[in-house]
């Protein structure tokens, strides 16, 4: 016998209870299901525990920054232990939670993989369940490296999890979780080293700042090694053996760990779902969507988060995909999502944040085809000297005639909150001048943007 519902939601992340939450609130039948434990990767194995390791990683490193300058004589290390048990108080107690809130809303709650058996039913085990809609925010997994050994790579969510960490480890890969995890790491005394393909890390942010950053890296005792590929890992008797080939047809080059986690990349997980059951069509591994995150073959199916493309897979972004996919399916189609200022932060130390163009990219869909840039190393700027920290910079980027900021890069002490001054800047159409007047509170880094935007 099958259940029928309004709405089935495949995940229970940011973005699976923002659809369940709204359309509940509509008054629809609202059923959710998740293979795992109720929270989705931001809250569970991502952005909230990932931050909590942060905070104590900035907290060691500030100590230790400040040492003969305030804050005594003795180096000090993260107890890897005792944080990960602190950590664990931030994510146990979430999954329960969730399934409450579930309940007390009177959504339904399920278990299991859920896959299609056709347009508009799902399969959950022994179970079918229809319904008019069905949502897939199942969110992302890492990105299989089909290589030699890649049963031995260690993603970030086992990474989280370790009793402790081991003296040498290496990160394949230059992306957020390696330089975040990288730096978390160093400050815990590992020896970290990070390969990375290509000739870029952080492939997104502005390459000045990446290139400062990564010396602020090397100061931390992180190796950052370019150009190599990981080709195969091998079992050792105390560890791991990585070979690499060199992308300038170099020879073959190896490296030894402890410990070898992934970092090159993640893709939507919808392996599991049959979604040619469904008929739901696929464009280059991704859901094919119409502007209004509908498929574009099974008009019952919605869909937000890291499971798709476009937008980047951010938090908050999934969530705002879900609202806006949620609202066209109570008032029909009208709703588009817009992705133009998005900011985001790689969470390192210090932190690295951008929101907008980068100096390099394409200005062919700006109001002008001559912008100017401001480049500013504030390495010997108060706001960053007054805690001894070595690195920071900033870039913005101004469209010369109409004074409108195209982008804005920040390297530095509270980059991730001065960011989003920049990012209401530009959502809501503040000049340069308009944001260099704003008084804000002194001394600060916010105070800052007075002479960032000269």
């Amino acid at each position: 016998m099958k259940k029928d519902y309004d709405v089935v939601v495949i995940g229970t992340g940011p973005a699976g209870t923002t659809f369940a939450y709204k359309l509940n609130a509509a008054g629809m039948t609202v059923a959710i299901v998740d293979c795992r434990e109720y929270g989705g990767t931001c809250a569970l194995r991502g952005c909230i525990p990932k931050k909590v390791l942060t905070g104590v990683a900035n907290i060691i490193d500030a100590h230790n920054r400040m040492l003969g300058k305030g804050t005594g004589q003795e180096k000090h290390v993260i107890d890897w232990p005792s944080l990960i048990d602190f950590k664990k108080t931030f994510t146990d107690p979430h999954p329960p939670q969730t399934e409450q809130g579930f309940k007390e809303a009177n959504i339904s709650i399920y278990h299991g993989i859920a896959s299609f058996e056709d347009e508009s039913t799902l399969r959950i085990g022994d179970e079918k369940i229809r319904a008019k809609y069905i949502i897939i925010t199942t969110g992302s997994r890492p990105r299989k490296l089909n290589i030699p050994g890649e049963e031995y790579l260690v993603t970030s969510e086992a990474f989280m999890e370790l009793e402790e960490l081991p003296q040498k480890i290496i990160f394949a890969g230059g992306g957020y979780i390696s330089l975040e995890f990288a730096h978390i790491a160093a400050r815990a005394g590992s020896n970290v080293t990070i390969l990375q393909r290509g000739d870029k890390v952080l492939k997104e942010f502005d390459s000045d700042l990446v290139d400062i950053l990564a010396k602020a890296s090397e100061d931390a005792g992180i190796r950052v090694i370019k150009g190599k590929e990981v080709k195969k890992i091998e079992k050792t008797r105390d560890g791991f053996k990585v070979t690499t080939c060199c992308q300038n047809e170099g020879k073959d080059e190896t490296f030894f760990a402890n410990m070898v986690v992934h970092g090159s990349g993640r893709v939507p997980a919808i392996e599991e779902l049959q979604l040619e059951k469904g008929n739901v069509a696929l464009d280059n591994g991704n859901i094919s969507l119409n502007e209004y995150l509908q498929s574009i073959s099974n008009p019952r199916v919605y869909t937000a988060g890291d499971c798709i493309r476009p937008g980047p897979p951010l938090t908050p972004v999934a969530s705002l995909q879900a609202a806006i996919a949620a609202s066209n399916i109570i008032e029909g189609n009208k709703y588009t999502a817009d992705y133009t200022v998005i900011p985001s932060t790689v969470f390192t130390i210090p932190p690295l944040a951008g929101v907008g163009i980068t100096e390099n990219i394409s200005t062919e869909n700006i109001s002008s085809k001559k912008h100017k840039v401001l480049f500013y190393d504030m390495s010997q700027w108060y706001s960053t000297r007054r805690t001894n920290l070595k690195y920071a910079a900033s870039k913005v980027i101004i469209d010369e005639a109409t004074d409108k900021i195209l982008g804005a890069h920040l390297l530095g002490p509270d980059a991730e909150e001065v960011i989003n001054l920049f990012a209401v800047a530009m959502k809501y159409g503040l000049t340069a001048t308009q944001l260099r007047s704003t008084v804000f509170s002194y001394p600060s880094v916010a105070y800052d943007l007075k002479y960032i935007l000269k």
